[in-house]
């Protein structure tokens, strides 16, 4: 199989443009990369994003775990990843100004789009933020690109910052992870309204009476004749919808019982992204 091209020309740049990569919102929105173009750092991943409803182009585990909180807040309302500084004129100029050597492609030397991690909307307002280990922030060169980046923002009075693993509280993050998936649930459809609300009904009981999560669903699995696994998939899904609540800051462990365990009434959380 021959490899990919990954190497930056003026004629690539033009083409990314037209295909309207770094425009529009939403689900509408084309990340200026995308996971076959650059090489990762670490496991890249298209996860199907709750609050955008498509895949993310995430290129590095830190950036795969920044987006699970993102998708998480109720007060996010759009996730735009690998967001271009263009035109590209503005960052060399900015370079230029402080005296900084602007990012070139090694193989061929042509000036690259920058880009910042995620363009967030939280709370109407947009924030722009990078999102790299720890490990990095003290090296001088990356420090010089945060500087042209930083000062793009500014000039569009948009906040920016820099995240770092040490930011990302790591048992929410995973809590987050693992019921992601079931988010979109296919049961639903199958199972009927009032099966769902029969396993709803039967499930969150045991659950309130302190009994172990797997024990509660393999239970309401056999009381409902379905099959193995089906209540613990829901539970995942009752989670990630908001419609159930637990203490997220703690791992759960199917193993144990469900931590500050409630039933959410509040209509308007159960379906945020449709």
């Amino acid at each position: 199989m021959a490899k990919r091209k990954r190497e930056i020309t003026e004629a690539k740049i033009e083409r990314f443009i037209k295909e309207g990569r770094g425009q529009g919102t939403g689900k509408e929105y084309l990340p200026w990369l995308r996971i076959q173009d650059v090489p990762s750092e670490g496991r890249a991943t298209r996860g199907l994003g709750w609050t955008t409803g498509r895949r993310h182009e995430l290129l590095s585990d830190i950036e795969r775990d920044y987006c699970y909180l993102l998708d998480y807040s109720d007060d996010v309302s759009d996730i735009r990843e690998q967001f271009p500084l263009l035109p590209l004129e503005e960052t060399l100029l900015i370079a230029e100004k402080v005296g900084i050597r602007h990012p070139t492609d090694p193989k061929t030397g042509i000036p690259i789009v920058m880009t910042t991690d995620f363009l967030i909307t939280f709370k109407d307002k947009n924030y722009a933020r990078t999102v790299k280990p720890s490990s990095q922030i003290g090296d001088e060169r990356t420090m010089e690109k945060f500087e042209i980046e930083r000062l793009y923002w500014e000039s569009r009075h948009i906040d920016w910052g820099m995240i770092t693993d040490q930011d990302l509280p790591e048992a929410l993050i995973r809590n987050i992870e693992w019921v992601h998936k079931e988010y979109h649930n296919d049961d639903i459809s199958e199972l009927g309204v009032f099966v769902v609300q029969n396993l709803q009904r039967i499930l969150a009981s045991r659950l309130q009476d302190g009994e172990t999560i797997a024990r509660a669903c393999l239970a309401c699995d056999e009381q409902l004749g379905l099959e193995v696994g089906t209540s613990l998939a829901m539970f995942r899904h009752f989670i990630a919808r908001k419609i159930w609540s637990v203490n997220m800051h703690e791992r759960i462990q199917p193993t144990l019982s469900a931590k500050d365990f409630m039933v959410t009434l509040e209509i308007e959380r159960l379906a945020k992204g449709g």
